[in-house]
């Protein structure tokens, strides 16, 4: 009697068997690139607001003007940079708009154009040169969320690319394999070890996910001549590939070479005047002025960002000595234009400050759904297994250096700015260093001590700091910054939080309890 030999096992379904590759991704992208996006997601939510921030870290400039002639500023800014800068080629003036209150300029030689010799910050109402503390503001998040630090520039953007790439695979990964994140969405199951953190991955992740995949595809989008130049390199060649490239992101302006005799300026009022019947009044951003004191001299007037879902340049050029229009750009291609909305979408730039809030919570939230993936990654595997291997211990110790430790890192750089002194040499460079070292004071207790007392004990250093920012503000800088105290609360609240939670072994599985791993 022959026996059959048994059936073969049928075949998975085509989208389980996509969901089960998909998985795979989803788990090895996540947890190689995730600490490194949790620090971008959080500096690039800071990002926001770093007018805002700037101000606050240099409380010797005062508030801005509730209203500002920007035609009567700007002149007094050019009064300034023509006993500041009589000798200089070009002088560059950022006018404050609504969230800054100081004016920026910049004025150069003519030896090496485009190299900026000096720069200064001055009071719109006067035009006087203003000294406040050396800092770097808030343009230390912005430039650490896209080029890190201590690296060279180059490298840092690599990086942080490849990260980026590696975060949308995650996402496009885990909206494959989660067939009812919808659904679980509305699902939370607090104490219950695994399943709590899967609850809470699925929430963050839901939340802001429209968020999520513009933040990342324009974060690519912004740098894109930069990670693919072979493009503008096989139309432009080598020489002139960078030139032409500049035009798109940032306005050119053709000026003749300095000849001629000496000339005044032209006033800046009718010109400013024919800029806001253009683009509306407020909408100047910057002007250029070129050859100051020669009649080839050109004043151009460009375009801000802060009304418009596009940074495509705009801009009107004036001859400098006659005050008269040469030319106008007000309009770009279609590709420039769409790379100029991407751009803006990313900066938000446009936001008012309801939706700005918004991109800065959607950002926290992005941060908590990272440390939420490593967390339940963790979780599931201390449950699993007997012994803690390398690999556990690493993931265990690094979420709490990267959590904790950039919440430490943040507040002492905010420490640092109130607490250095005023005349310390390379005084903004000092405040980044204490940045990284308390970083790395966090980093090196969590690497020697078990998880769960790590995140106790940092939980309440972060916490202390926090709460100690107002009163310090208070005594050093005699000014109320009220959004900004009631933020250091809320942050020293849920570092309070953090550290209650962690006390208690049920929030761990049996193998991870404080009462058994802590000691």
């Amino acid at each position: 009697m022959t026996t059959r030999p048994a059936p073969a096992p049928a075949p998975a379904p085509a989208p389980a068997r996509l969901r089960q590759s998909m998985a795979g991704l989803h788990l090895w992208a996540g947890l190689l690139g995730g600490w490194l996006l949790f620090a971008i997601f959080v500096t690039g939510g800071i990002s926001y607001y770093r007018d805002e921030l700037t101000q606050w870290l240099r409380p010797e400039i005062p508030a801005p003007p509730a209203v500002l002639d920007q035609a009567v500023a700007a002149q007094r800014a050019l009064d300034t940079l023509a006993r500041q800068g009589a000798n200089a080629d070009q002088w560059q003036v950022v006018l404050p708009g609504a969230r800054a209150n100081a004016i920026e300029a910049a004025w150069e030689s003519g030896e090496g154009r485009g190299n900026i010799r000096e720069r200064a910050l001055l009071d719109p109402a006067s035009g006087a040169v203003l000294t406040p503390r050396a800092t770097q503001g808030g343009e230390f998040f912005y430039y650490f969320h896209f080029s890190l630090h201590y690296l060279p520039a180059t490298l840092g953007r690599w990086i942080v690319g490849l990260c980026t790439i590696m975060s949308l695979a995650v996402v496009v990964s885990g909206i494959v394999i989660h067939r009812r994140i919808f659904s679980d969405f509305f699902t939370f199951r607090p104490g219950k070890g695994q399943r709590s953190w899967l609850d809470a991955h699925n929430g963050f992740s839901v939340l802001s996910l429209p968020f999520y995949l513009m933040i990342l595809y324009t974060g690519l989008v912004t740098l894109m001549f930069f990670y693919m130049p072979w493009p503008a390199l096989a139309a432009f060649g080598a020489q002139q590939a960078r030139p032409e490239m500049a035009k798109v992101m940032q306005p050119r302006f053709d000026t003749p070479p300095r000849t001629g005799s000496a000339a005044p300026l032209a006033g800046l009022a009718p010109l400013v005047a024919q800029a806001d019947a253009r683009w509306g009044a407020g909408k100047v951003g910057r002007i250029v002025v070129t050859h100051p004191g020669a009649s080839a001299a050109r004043i151009a007037i460009v375009r801000g960002d802060g009304d418009r879902v596009s940074v495509a340049p705009s801009w009107l050029l004036f001859d400098g000595a006659s005050g008269a229009l040469l030319t106008a750009h007000d309009t770009s291609s279609a590709a420039v234009s769409t790379w100029g909305g991407a751009y803006a979408l990313h900066l938000g730039r446009f936001a008012d400050p309801l939706l700005r809030w918004l991109y800065f919570m959607s950002s926290l939230a992005g941060a908590a759904m990272v440390a939420t993936g490593m967390m339940l990654w963790a979780v599931k595997r201390r449950q699993k297994a007997q012994q803690a291997g390398v690999g556990l211990l690493l993931v265990e110790r690094g979420n709490v250096a990267c959590v904790a430790g950039l919440s430490i890192a943040v507040a002492a750089f905010m420490l640092a700015n109130r607490l250095l002194p005023l005349e310390l040499a390379a005084r903004a460079q000092w405040e980044v260093h204490c940045f990284f070292l308390a970083w790395a004071v966090a980093a090196i207790y969590a690497a020697c001590r078990p998880a769960a007392r790590g995140w106790r004990a940092l939980a309440l250093v972060s916490g202390a700091l926090w709460a100690s920012l107002p009163l310090v503000n208070a005594w050093t800088s005699g000014r109320s910054f009220l959004a900004f105290d009631a933020a250091f609360i809320c942050m020293a609240g849920i570092s309070w939080f953090v550290s209650r939670r962690s006390r208690s072994p049920s929030r761990y599985p049996p193998a991870y309890s404080p009462g058994r791993n802590a000691r």
